[in-house]
């Protein structure tokens, strides 16, 4: 951490409100465990691990715990794509089947579609998930992996079964959350002539020294248990399991036990593992330029909104940058955070978020899926952490 980070914790930052809504959270049984990380101006500021990190074996978190990122996978896959672009080897809009000729998806009229990189990253290529699908849907019906299950297929084979169903909608013209990023992750390894795994290492990981962020928990030992919030206490996810999301969906299709199984196929929008303190030290590389993955006109185009006006399904007041959020409107959101913040979060029960005005970056990585993801305890963090700095 001392490349980034003082020696010494800032004790100036009062954690009391956060320590508050954690303590509570915790209580009121809607968190299993949980680790928070702060920086503000490029200090860490707070690091907390709370609760367990396996509740039926009684062990507590801590700060170097490994999680599984979900989502959280996607910024780190961007990045690297970014790096890619920065190194003058992939173009933002380079047509997806100048890398992937085989994958063309067609339009719900049977005519071809025009798909580019710059689509993928901003999830305005037609894409979509299983589990925002209903039951027995198209998605589910060509066997299509949504890169969290044990579903025992390649990358190579969940491509071509993501081709075979007709997209949503012409690229460029809606957007929607979608399976992109495990295609971008295609396209980075093709590039990158390896696998995506070594491709993400040598671009991101190993640059940054981010030890414990891998495609594979690198300590099964420091791997924390999966829970989903439920009546009265979380509840462990089974292998595999399914999780409700949405009403009238399939929901989520999990398998904890992917984060160490070598066969699983790297996800790239869903596949890593990682720690909390890996991923804070990318956000803080991206937010203070990006040096020395990218250039600083990179990190502003994925940091800038691609996508307009174009209506954002669960993000009120936010539009879409290279692989994040891009906060438009705070009054929209309901939120404390400054224009132009970053924010993204993961299924298995993580959020974060980039405040670049107030030079600011939290990381709140936990066991539960869902509260953590987008339950109370993220809106309620989130006002914690402005009461602490504005004190």
């Amino acid at each position: 951490m001392s490349k980034l980070y003082s020696n010494r914790m800032n004790s100036e930052f009062p954690p009391g409100r956060i320590d508050e809504v954690i303590d509570q959270t915790l209580a009121d049984k809607r968190l299993v465990g949980a680790v928070i990380q702060i920086a503000l101006d490029g200090v860490l500021v707070y690091s907390r691990a709370a609760g367990y990190a396996d509740r039926e074996m009684n062990r507590l978190m801590q700060e170097d715990a490994l999680f599984r990122l979900a989502s959280v996978t996607k910024p780190i896959v961007s990045t690297a794509a970014l790096v890619l672009v920065a190194q003058g080897r992939l173009q933002l809009d380079d047509r997806v089947d100048r890398w992937l000729p085989a994958f063309q998806p067609l339009l719900p009229n049977g005519e071809s579609a025009i798909m580019t990189i710059r689509h993928l990253m901003t999830h305005t290529a037609g894409l979509t998930y299983r589990f925002f699908q209903e039951e027995n849907g198209p998605y589910e019906r060509a066997g299509v992996s949504d890169g969290m299950d044990n579903s025992g297929v390649t990358l190579d084979e969940n491509l071509r079964r993501i081709a075979s169903v007709p997209l949503l909608y012409t690229p460029g013209t809606e957007w929607k959350y979608s399976i992109a990023t495990d295609v971008l992750g295609a396209v980075i390894a093709k590039v990158a002539e390896t696998s995506l795994s070594e491709a993400i290492h040598s671009l991101v990981t190993k640059p940054l020294g981010l030890s414990d962020t891998s495609f594979l928990a690198v300590d099964p030992e420091r791997l924390t248990r999966a829970y989903t919030n439920d009546v009265p206490e979380p509840r462990i996810i089974d292998d595999p399991d399914r999780v409700a999301f949405l009403e009238n969906t399939a929901g989520f299709t999990l398998a904890p036990g992917r984060a160490i199984d070598r066969s699983a196929y790297p996800s790239g929008g869903a596949g890593m593992v990682g720690s909390a303190g890996d991923f804070l030290l990318l956000l803080e590389t991206l937010r203070k330029g990006g040096a020395p993955l990218l250039p600083e006109y990179l990190v502003s185009e994925l940091a800038t909104n691609q996508i307009g006006d174009l209506p954002m399904a669960f993000w009120p007041g936010r539009g879409f940058g290279l692989g994040i959020t891009v906060l438009k409107d705070p009054v929209a959101a309901d939120t404390r955070e400054s224009p132009g913040t970053w924010r993204m979060g993961g299924t298995y029960g993580h959020s974060w978020f980039v405040d670049p005005k107030q030079r600011l970056s939290v990381v709140a990585f936990t066991n539960t899926a869902l509260e953590g993801m987008s339950g109370q305890f993220t809106v309620d963090l989130c006002e914690a952490v402005y009461d602490s700095i504005k004190n």
